[in-house]
């Protein structure tokens, strides 16, 4: 790579073989990528407004190329054949061109080789109803649902669709049948994508985020009408979820959402990645709610304060708290004490646990 020449292609690959989750390229700034949650900057020249132009052109699609001068806020998905595929946000900051873009591998992994529960895959056994996977930005939300998706896809003859902003994980057809449709270039928006997905004979349906009123509306249609919907949102735990589907309805609406909600709710899987002890790698640690029907009355009656209590009362159906998680880790010496305490939403719970006054049932498992 010349000293004054940034190319960004070679600066992806290059991210990619040391493992880098995303890549920040900024104006008047050193390339960085974050590896292992932290950001690290690369000793390289400083991007000019040059370089950072140039690396717009060169990622995006044919039909913003045009449009580059004028992009505000745009996604967009970038591919370097045998390498890895990209998604790119191009955005502005203080008038001047900034690029973060997250790594999106080929393989799609198992859930056991991301290190999360095989009670997940549950959820991939259901015929109907909507399950959410929470957490904040770059938790793994998308990877685990890809994961999700490949074992329905592997398992089952099924007719998938996922609506993305933009196409992540690209399937390759199993025993499944996946169509993979993508927002401004298959579909204008996740409403519509999802009201015309309906009459396209779907079993599945994976709605990348749910950001809005007509999203969910959307997407409580599709699951009370037979489906099973797959769909992400950023929320830390499973009544924080509830709590945000439901005030995004005026308060006239709310007890009707609310009930529909309970009605169609199959469960949520929260999740955050945690520092491994050794320095190197994250684990994932999960909150896992099954929708049972004392939960589901709990919904109803809008008592979501005790759907928490009993998550960690007892491990029925599977079910586990994001400490409850986190202790077991700890307990196997994947994590450090210090880092469970910052990942956990609850420390003094956590910390009890730890000093064992703790005596919920299926804490050691």
């Amino acid at each position: 790579m010349e000293e004054q020449t940034f190319n960004v292609v070679d600066f992806l690959k290059q991210a990619v073989s040391i493992g880098a989750s995303d890549v920040h390229l900024h104006v008047g700034e050193y390339p960085a990528v974050r590896r292992d949650g932290k950001i690290i900057k690369i000793d390289m020249p400083v991007l000019t407004d040059s370089d950072v132009f140039k690396a717009c052109c060169e990622l995006a699609p044919l039909h913003l190329k045009d449009s580059i001068d004028s992009m505000l806020d745009v996604d967009f998905a970038y591919e370097i054949k045998g390498v890895a595929r990209f998604r790119v946000n191009v955005s502005r900051q203080l008038a001047k061109c900034a690029i973060a873009i997250r790594t999106i591998p080929y393989s799609i992994k198992r859930l056991t080789d991301l290190h999360l529960p095989e009670t997940i895959n549950q959820f991939t056994e259901l015929d109907n109803g909507l399950v959410l996977v929470t957490g904040p930005t770059g938790s793994g939300k998308s990877t685990t649902l890809a994961s999700m998706l490949e074992h329905i896809n592997n398992t089952y003859q099924k007719h998938i669709i996922t609506i993305e902003d933009p196409v992540e994980f690209i399937f390759n057809n199993k025993k499944s049948i996946i169509s993979q449709r993508q927002l401004l270039v298959d579909t204008p928006s996740y409403a519509d994508g999802i009201k015309y997905a309906l009459r396209q004979d779907p079993d599945v349906i994976f709605i990348g985020e749910i950001r809005d009123k007509d999203t969910v509306a959307n997407a409580l249609k599709a699951a009370e009408t037979g489906h099973l919907v797959f769909a992400t949102i950023h929320t830390n735990n499973a009544i924080q979820t509830v709590n945000r589907i439901i005030n995004m309805f005026t308060p006239a609406d709310r007890p009707f959402v609310r009930n529909q909600l309970a009605e169609i709710l199959r469960g949520t899987v929260s999740q955050k990645l945690v520092p491994l002890a050794d320095g190197v790698g994250r684990h994932p640690a999960c909150e896992i709610l099954v929708v049972t029907s004392t939960i589901k009355d709990f919904i109803e009656k809008n008592e979501l304060e005790q759907i928490y209590d009993l998550v960690k009362k007892g491990s029925f159906n599977n079910m586990i708290t994001l400490n409850m998680s986190l202790y077991s880790m700890l307990q196997r010496g994947e994590i450090t004490e210090d880092a469970a305490l910052i990942a956990s939403s609850n420390k003094n719970e956590l910390k009890q646990m730890i000093r064992g006054v703790f005596h919920g049932t299926g804490m050691d498992k």
